[in-house]
């Protein structure tokens, strides 16, 4: 008689299926970051200065975002690591530490320019000292990433995202053309003049940041640190299914919120700001204002409140994602699940980026630096423009590297194409931003 061998398999785990709500995390949180105050200024001076005829960079920049943003969540999502930390392993220094540089002082700018927005447009609405504001809205973004846990703190940034949607409501309370509209958005009018381009590249520069492929891949390891059941796919590949359709659903749902949101923004600034001949803002909070006596109380009201929100739920991605950088580059623990003495370096970058942008809106460093907040709000664009190109290559390259990727190199012929589409385009702005640098 022959033996009968029993052999003991082990279970496979499988992460449970997850309601609609549940999918959405880092994909809707990085989108709804994108809608920051530096990037509600530059939309609002889109709209004011050429009325409809910029619509349609909404249409066109959407699967580029989108696509890119993918291929930035699935590194995350299938090696355990972000994008500094891949790069660190895979590639030279000479390579990462120019980019962690660039990126965490383009970020620093920015942190400043939100920060310096958020303060001034809650003076607008009650009074008092702006710069005092900027400093109780940097300090409660530092304390709510330091001290509080990670669950909370993305709870916290999901919910600010519905702050966006007062850009939509603000265009049911004011007159819209639109078919005018209509014709702007599907039929682009394009201007070879160096000002329109330039209006151009700055818009393709707000929708399509590093800080926003650092953030959704590190936000994807922190998921997975979070939930016992899942893995990184390299070592799980039974989730591979899930977590894929997972990271499109989330990250084409969260940039389509994005543009959206920023399509309205472009419109409410020219059915108001443009038609009235209001054509030179620079900041959210001149936009703001200047809505006051055109379309009543009730819009200025949203709109300033929507620059405060939207700055809550950006000022902690740009510091978080300088951090990430920073803390994977040199091997230091990282992550917003960690606690404060556990992480010191990764919290001390979070922290020292926020603190270094609140600093640039006070006067005395100012004159020191010899630089408005608009002024280096240009430089954070330029330098974002710069860095950007060869993180995206870089990007691009990992996902056909079997050392990186592993079994999961073979991506779909759309995400490749319009991975690279988006590569080329940001290559040829950046090409643009320079040619065009008087304007």
């Amino acid at each position: 008689m022959g033996t009968t061998l029993l052999v003991e398999t082990k279970p496979v785990c499988l992460p449970p299926k997850k309601s609609f709500l549940a999918r959405l995390g880092p994909g809707l949180i990085t989108g709804a970051s994108d809608d920051d105050p530096s990037g509600i200024g530059t939309y609002s001076q889109a709209g004011a200065q050429y009325g409809f005829g910029l619509l349609w960079t909404m249409v066109l920049s959407l699967p580029l975002m989108a696509s890119i943003q993918e291929v930035s969540a699935r590194i995350g999502r299938i090696t355990g690591r972000g994008i500094a930390g891949n790069i660190r392993r895979h590639y030279s220094g000479w390579l990462l530490y120019p980019v962690m540089f660039l990126l965490v002082l383009a970020n620093t700018i920015n942190l400043g320019a939100d920060i310096g927005a958020m303060g001034d447009a809650l003076a607008l609405l009650v009074g008092g000292p702006a710069l005092l504001y900027a400093a109780l809205f940097a300090v409660a973004c530092v304390v709510m990433q330091v001290f509080a846990s990670y669950p909370r703190c993305s709870k916290v940034l999901k919910w600010l995202t519905l702050v966006l949607f007062s850009y939509v409501a603000t265009v049911f309370f004011v007159h819209v053309p639109w078919g005018q509209a209509l014709r702007g958005t599907i039929m682009p009018a394009v201007k070879f003049d160096g000002k329109y381009l330039s209006m151009f590249i700055a818009i393709l520069g707000t929708t399509i940041s590093p800080y926003l492929f650092f953030w959704q891949a590190s936000q994807e390891t922190e998921e997975i640190r979070q939930s016992p059941e899942e893995q990184p796919l390299k070592v799980a590949p039974e989730q591979a299914r899930e977590q894929f359709s997972r990271i499109r659903f989330d990250t084409y749902f969260g940039m389509a919120v994005s543009n959206v949101v920023a399509f309205f923004i472009i419109l409410s600034a020219a059915v108001t700001l443009h038609a009235h001949g209001v054509t030179e803002i620079e900041t959210s909070s001149q936009a703001a204002e200047a809505l006051r006596p055109l379309a009543g109380r009730l819009t200025f009201t949203l709109f300033a409140l929507g620059i405060v929100g939207t700055g809550l739920l950006a000022v902690p991605v740009l510091a978080g994602s300088a951090a990430y950088a920073v803390g994977e580059a040199l091997k230091w623990p990282t992550g917003l699940d960690r606690k404060p003495l556990d992480a010191k370096g990764f919290y001390g970058v979070l922290t020292a980026a926020t603190l270094l942008g609140l600093a640039i809106n006070f006067p005395a460093v100012q004159k020191h630096i010899h630089l408005s907040p608009v002024q280096a709000l240009f430089w954070a664009a330029v330098v974002n423009g710069v860095v950007a190109v060869p993180i995206m290559v870089v990007m691009m390259l990992m996902c056909h590297n079997k050392k990186i990727m592993g079994q999961y190199t073979r991506i779909s012929k759309t995400l490749r194409t319009m991975g690279w589409l988006a590569t080329a385009v940001m290559a040829a702005a950046a090409v643009g931003m320079f040619v065009t640098w008087k304007h």
